[in-house]
Protein backbone atom coordinates (compact mmCIF):
# COMPACT_ATOMS: atom_id res chain seq x y z
CA UNK A 1 0.00 0.00 0.00
CA UNK A 2 1.03 3.51 -0.89
CA UNK A 3 0.70 6.21 1.67
CA UNK A 4 0.74 9.96 1.52
CA UNK A 5 0.99 11.76 4.77
CA UNK A 6 -0.90 14.76 4.99
CA UNK A 7 -0.34 17.16 7.05
CA UNK A 8 -2.93 19.95 8.37
CA UNK A 9 -2.44 23.36 9.35
CA UNK A 10 -3.53 26.17 11.78
CA UNK A 11 -7.12 25.92 12.43
CA UNK A 12 -7.39 22.34 13.08
CA UNK A 13 -6.35 22.80 16.53
CA UNK A 14 -8.23 22.03 19.48
CA UNK A 15 -7.77 21.28 23.25
CA UNK A 16 -7.77 17.79 24.20
CA UNK A 17 -5.17 17.17 20.81
CA UNK A 18 -2.44 14.18 21.60
CA UNK A 19 -3.68 13.95 25.04
CA UNK A 20 -4.55 9.78 24.32
CA UNK A 21 -2.01 9.28 22.07
CA UNK A 22 0.59 10.17 24.81
CA UNK A 23 -1.30 8.00 27.36
CA UNK A 24 -1.61 5.08 24.77
CA UNK A 25 1.72 5.17 22.90
CA UNK A 26 5.76 5.66 25.17
CA UNK A 27 7.01 6.90 21.60
CA UNK A 28 4.11 9.72 21.26
CA UNK A 29 4.40 10.69 25.09
CA UNK A 30 8.01 11.34 24.64
CA UNK A 31 7.88 13.93 21.71
CA UNK A 32 5.48 16.16 23.42
CA UNK A 33 8.01 16.04 26.24
CA UNK A 34 10.59 16.80 24.39
CA UNK A 35 8.66 19.76 22.75
CA UNK A 36 7.89 20.95 25.80
CA UNK A 37 11.93 20.88 26.35
CA UNK A 38 12.46 22.73 23.10
CA UNK A 39 10.62 25.98 23.69
CA UNK A 40 11.00 26.13 27.24
CA UNK A 41 7.09 25.78 28.06
CA UNK A 42 4.33 23.31 28.90
CA UNK A 43 3.34 23.09 25.24
CA UNK A 44 1.91 19.72 26.11
CA UNK A 45 -0.66 21.31 28.67
CA UNK A 46 -1.40 23.64 26.36
CA UNK A 47 -2.72 20.86 23.74
CA UNK A 48 -3.74 18.81 26.74
CA UNK A 49 -5.76 21.19 28.40
CA UNK A 50 -6.63 24.37 26.95
CA UNK A 51 -7.62 27.16 27.17
CA UNK A 52 -8.66 27.49 23.58
CA UNK A 53 -7.79 31.38 23.75
CA UNK A 54 -4.24 30.22 23.97
CA UNK A 55 -3.65 27.29 21.91
CA UNK A 56 -5.88 29.53 18.95
CA UNK A 57 -2.95 31.86 19.83
CA UNK A 58 -0.75 32.11 16.50
CA UNK A 59 1.98 31.38 18.26
CA UNK A 60 0.98 28.67 20.00
CA UNK A 61 -1.29 26.78 17.38
CA UNK A 62 1.30 26.62 15.01
CA UNK A 63 4.28 24.18 17.50
CA UNK A 64 1.01 22.63 18.73
CA UNK A 65 0.01 21.03 15.73
CA UNK A 66 3.15 19.82 14.79
CA UNK A 67 4.25 18.17 17.64
CA UNK A 68 0.83 16.70 17.47
CA UNK A 69 1.69 15.84 14.08
CA UNK A 70 4.77 14.52 14.96
CA UNK A 71 3.10 12.36 18.19
CA UNK A 72 1.07 10.60 15.59
CA UNK A 73 4.06 9.56 13.61
CA UNK A 74 6.35 8.70 15.73
CA UNK A 75 3.03 6.18 17.00
CA UNK A 76 2.77 4.71 13.31
CA UNK A 77 6.36 5.23 11.86
CA UNK A 78 7.14 1.78 13.22
CA UNK A 79 4.96 0.26 10.48
CA UNK A 80 4.07 2.97 8.13
CA UNK A 81 7.29 4.62 7.09
CA UNK A 82 8.15 1.83 4.31
CA UNK A 83 5.01 2.29 2.90
CA UNK A 84 5.21 6.43 2.57
CA UNK A 85 5.94 7.37 -0.99
CA UNK A 86 5.42 11.27 -0.17
CA UNK A 87 4.25 14.17 1.78
CA UNK A 88 2.83 17.39 1.80
CA UNK A 89 1.23 19.92 4.49
CA UNK A 90 -1.50 23.11 4.14
CA UNK A 91 0.21 26.12 5.03
CA UNK A 92 1.84 25.75 8.45
CA UNK A 93 1.52 21.50 7.55
CA UNK A 94 4.32 21.90 5.09
CA UNK A 95 6.86 22.06 7.92
CA UNK A 96 4.92 19.23 9.86
CA UNK A 97 5.40 17.17 6.51
CA UNK A 98 9.31 18.21 6.26
CA UNK A 99 9.78 17.52 10.18
CA UNK A 100 8.51 14.05 9.41
CA UNK A 101 10.26 13.66 6.33
CA UNK A 102 13.78 14.39 8.41
CA UNK A 103 14.49 17.46 6.66
CA UNK A 104 14.13 19.34 10.51
CA UNK A 105 15.08 17.84 13.48
CA UNK A 106 11.86 18.09 16.20
CA UNK A 107 13.29 20.21 18.09
CA UNK A 108 14.68 22.74 15.45
CA UNK A 109 10.94 22.41 13.71
CA UNK A 110 9.22 23.22 16.41
CA UNK A 111 11.74 26.47 17.37
CA UNK A 112 11.13 27.36 13.57
CA UNK A 113 7.46 27.13 13.88
CA UNK A 114 7.17 28.98 17.09
CA UNK A 115 9.17 31.88 15.52
CA UNK A 116 6.92 31.73 12.58
CA UNK A 117 4.13 32.38 14.30
CA UNK A 118 5.48 35.22 15.98
CA UNK A 119 6.84 36.99 13.28
CA UNK A 120 3.36 36.34 11.14
CA UNK A 121 1.72 37.66 14.80
CA UNK A 122 3.10 40.58 15.00
CA UNK A 123 3.03 41.19 11.13
CA UNK A 124 -0.75 41.16 11.49
CA UNK A 125 -0.56 43.74 14.28
CA UNK A 126 1.53 46.29 12.20
CA UNK A 127 -0.08 45.29 8.76
CA UNK A 128 -3.60 44.35 10.01
CA UNK A 129 -6.28 42.66 7.80
CA UNK A 130 -8.33 39.89 7.11
CA UNK A 131 -9.04 37.07 5.51
CA UNK A 132 -12.48 35.18 3.83
CA UNK A 133 -13.50 31.85 2.47
CA UNK A 134 -15.19 31.85 -0.91
CA UNK A 135 -17.28 28.99 -1.56
CA UNK A 136 -19.18 28.02 -5.37
CA UNK A 137 -17.15 29.58 -7.36
CA UNK A 138 -14.36 29.48 -9.71
CA UNK A 139 -10.72 30.24 -9.02
CA UNK A 140 -11.04 32.04 -12.39
CA UNK A 141 -13.84 33.95 -10.83
CA UNK A 142 -12.17 34.90 -7.11
CA UNK A 143 -9.26 35.90 -9.09
CA UNK A 144 -10.97 38.24 -11.26
CA UNK A 145 -13.10 39.62 -8.08
CA UNK A 146 -9.49 40.41 -6.10
CA UNK A 147 -8.01 41.88 -9.28
CA UNK A 148 -11.16 44.84 -9.31
CA UNK A 149 -10.89 45.05 -5.92
CA UNK A 150 -7.43 45.30 -5.68
CA UNK A 151 -8.00 48.66 -8.12
CA UNK A 152 -10.88 50.10 -6.84
CA UNK A 153 -9.91 49.72 -2.87
CA UNK A 154 -6.54 48.06 -1.64
CA UNK A 155 -4.33 45.35 -1.32
CA UNK A 156 -5.98 41.53 -1.92
CA UNK A 157 -5.34 38.36 -3.25
CA UNK A 158 -6.40 34.70 -3.56
CA UNK A 159 -4.42 33.08 -0.42
CA UNK A 160 -5.69 29.35 -0.69
CA UNK A 161 -6.56 27.78 -3.73
CA UNK A 162 -8.46 24.50 -1.48
CA UNK A 163 -10.49 23.13 -4.10
CA UNK A 164 -12.00 23.45 -7.14
CA UNK A 165 -14.71 25.73 -5.74
CA UNK A 166 -13.45 26.81 -2.60
CA UNK A 167 -10.51 29.85 -2.04
CA UNK A 168 -9.66 32.03 0.80
CA UNK A 169 -8.59 35.19 0.15
CA UNK A 170 -6.72 37.68 1.85
CA UNK A 171 -5.47 41.55 2.86
CA UNK A 172 -6.70 44.83 3.72
CA UNK A 173 -10.23 44.27 5.65
CA UNK A 174 -12.06 47.13 3.13
CA UNK A 175 -10.43 45.48 -0.07
CA UNK A 176 -11.45 41.69 1.19
CA UNK A 177 -14.97 43.24 2.26
CA UNK A 178 -14.92 44.50 -1.53
CA UNK A 179 -13.93 41.27 -3.05
CA UNK A 180 -16.38 39.00 -1.15
CA UNK A 181 -19.38 41.51 -3.01
CA UNK A 182 -17.87 41.09 -6.23
CA UNK A 183 -17.70 37.32 -5.30
CA UNK A 184 -21.63 37.37 -4.37
CA UNK A 185 -21.93 39.05 -7.77
CA UNK A 186 -20.59 37.22 -9.66
CA UNK A 187 -22.43 33.95 -8.39
CA UNK A 188 -20.48 32.80 -4.57
CA UNK A 189 -22.86 30.35 -2.51
CA UNK A 190 -21.45 31.62 0.30
CA UNK A 191 -18.38 33.78 1.87
CA UNK A 192 -17.05 33.53 5.45
CA UNK A 193 -15.18 35.52 7.58
CA UNK A 194 -12.15 33.76 9.32
CA UNK A 195 -10.90 34.48 13.02
CA UNK A 196 -7.53 34.95 11.87
CA UNK A 197 -4.72 37.54 13.41
CA UNK A 198 -3.56 38.65 10.04
CA UNK A 199 -3.95 38.22 6.32
CA UNK A 200 -1.70 35.26 5.69
CA UNK A 201 -0.38 34.44 2.85
CA UNK A 202 -0.49 38.17 0.76
CA UNK A 203 1.89 41.00 0.79
CA UNK A 204 0.76 42.06 4.26
CA UNK A 205 3.57 39.54 5.65
CA UNK A 206 5.74 40.82 4.22
CA UNK A 207 7.17 42.74 8.04
CA UNK A 208 7.91 38.76 8.68
CA UNK A 209 9.97 38.01 5.81
CA UNK A 210 13.51 39.25 6.82
CA UNK A 211 12.85 37.15 10.34
CA UNK A 212 11.50 34.29 8.85
CA UNK A 213 14.39 34.45 6.41
CA UNK A 214 16.89 34.70 9.14
CA UNK A 215 15.10 31.29 10.96
CA UNK A 216 15.25 29.47 8.42
CA UNK A 217 18.81 30.09 7.18
CA UNK A 218 19.80 29.25 10.89
CA UNK A 219 17.96 26.06 10.91
CA UNK A 220 20.15 22.83 10.23
CA UNK A 221 18.97 20.09 7.34
CA UNK A 222 19.18 17.01 6.37
CA UNK A 223 17.97 15.18 3.21
CA UNK A 224 14.04 14.29 3.54
CA UNK A 225 13.38 10.56 4.12
CA UNK A 226 10.46 11.26 1.08
CA UNK A 227 9.63 13.71 -1.19
CA UNK A 228 7.71 16.73 0.36
CA UNK A 229 5.35 19.17 -1.99
CA UNK A 230 5.29 22.71 -1.81
CA UNK A 231 1.93 24.87 -1.32
CA UNK A 232 3.91 27.36 -3.44
CA UNK A 233 5.23 25.37 -6.58
CA UNK A 234 2.64 22.40 -6.36
CA UNK A 235 5.78 20.13 -6.71
CA UNK A 236 7.98 18.15 -4.51
CA UNK A 237 11.07 20.61 -3.14
CA UNK A 238 14.64 19.57 -5.44
CA UNK A 239 16.32 19.36 -2.32
CA UNK A 240 17.05 20.50 1.00
CA UNK A 241 17.60 24.11 0.09
CA UNK A 242 14.67 24.32 -2.05
CA UNK A 243 12.67 23.58 0.73
CA UNK A 244 13.91 26.33 2.57
CA UNK A 245 13.32 28.93 -0.52
CA UNK A 246 10.39 27.43 -0.92
CA UNK A 247 9.24 27.81 2.63
CA UNK A 248 10.52 31.38 2.86
CA UNK A 249 8.21 32.41 -0.27
CA UNK A 250 5.04 30.72 1.45
CA UNK A 251 4.82 33.23 3.59
CA UNK A 252 3.41 36.13 1.21
CA UNK A 253 2.37 33.33 -1.66
CA UNK A 254 -0.92 31.52 -1.78
CA UNK A 255 -1.05 28.02 -1.02
CA UNK A 256 -2.27 25.71 -4.51
CA UNK A 257 -3.40 23.10 -2.36
CA UNK A 258 -5.59 22.12 -5.66
CA UNK A 259 -2.84 21.59 -7.95
CA UNK A 260 -0.90 20.02 -5.66
CA UNK A 261 -3.48 17.20 -4.97
CA UNK A 262 -3.61 17.00 -8.11
CA UNK A 263 0.05 16.51 -9.04
CA UNK A 264 -0.01 14.41 -5.93
CA UNK A 265 -2.96 11.65 -7.65
CA UNK A 266 -0.72 12.08 -10.92
CA UNK A 267 2.56 11.03 -9.49
CA UNK A 268 1.25 8.35 -6.62
CA UNK A 269 -1.90 6.56 -8.58
CA UNK A 270 -3.97 4.87 -6.39
CA UNK A 271 -2.12 6.05 -2.99
CA UNK A 272 -4.01 6.00 0.50
CA UNK A 273 -4.35 9.82 1.62
CA UNK A 274 -3.08 9.71 6.06
CA UNK A 275 -3.79 12.50 7.36
CA UNK A 276 -1.13 13.24 10.67
CA UNK A 277 -2.59 15.42 12.80
CA UNK A 278 -6.42 16.77 14.78
CA UNK A 279 -9.45 16.46 12.16
CA UNK A 280 -10.20 15.89 8.37
CA UNK A 281 -10.15 18.88 6.68
CA UNK A 282 -7.33 18.07 3.98
CA UNK A 283 -8.68 14.32 4.09
CA UNK A 284 -12.32 16.13 2.95
CA UNK A 285 -10.77 18.21 0.25
CA UNK A 286 -8.64 15.64 -1.55
CA UNK A 287 -12.04 13.89 -1.77
CA UNK A 288 -13.35 16.77 -3.62
CA UNK A 289 -10.23 17.60 -5.54
CA UNK A 290 -9.43 13.51 -6.36
CA UNK A 291 -13.04 12.30 -6.48
CA UNK A 292 -12.76 8.34 -5.34
CA UNK A 293 -9.46 8.47 -3.16
CA UNK A 294 -8.81 6.83 0.14
CA UNK A 295 -8.38 8.55 2.92
CA UNK A 296 -7.86 8.06 6.44
CA UNK A 297 -7.34 9.81 9.59
CA UNK A 298 -4.36 9.52 11.90
CA UNK A 299 -5.03 11.78 14.91
CA UNK A 300 -6.17 10.38 18.06
CA UNK A 301 -5.19 6.37 19.23
CA UNK A 302 -8.41 4.91 17.74
CA UNK A 303 -7.13 6.07 14.24
CA UNK A 304 -3.59 4.95 14.96
CA UNK A 305 -4.95 1.31 16.12
CA UNK A 306 -7.13 1.40 12.81
CA UNK A 307 -4.59 2.53 10.65
CA UNK A 308 -1.95 -0.09 12.43
CA UNK A 309 -4.59 -2.70 12.33
CA UNK A 310 -5.04 -2.48 8.21
CA UNK A 311 -1.57 -2.51 7.54
CA UNK A 312 -0.66 -5.75 9.05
Amino acid sequence: MDIVLLCPGQGSQKPGMGKDLAERFPAARVVFEEADHALGFPLSTLCFEGPEPELTSTRNAQPALLAHGAAAWAAVCHQVASHVRAAAGHSLGEYTAHCLAGTFSLPDALRLVRRRGELMYESGLNRPGAMAAILGLTHAAVDAACLRALEEVGEVVPANYNAPDQVVISGELPAVERAVELAKEAGAKRAIFLNVSGAFHSPLMEDAEMGLRQALTNAPVCPSAFPVYSNVSAHAAKDERDAKHLLLRQLTSPVRWSALVEHLAQDHPGARYVEIGPGSVLSNLVKRIVPGATTSPCGTAADVDKLLEELA
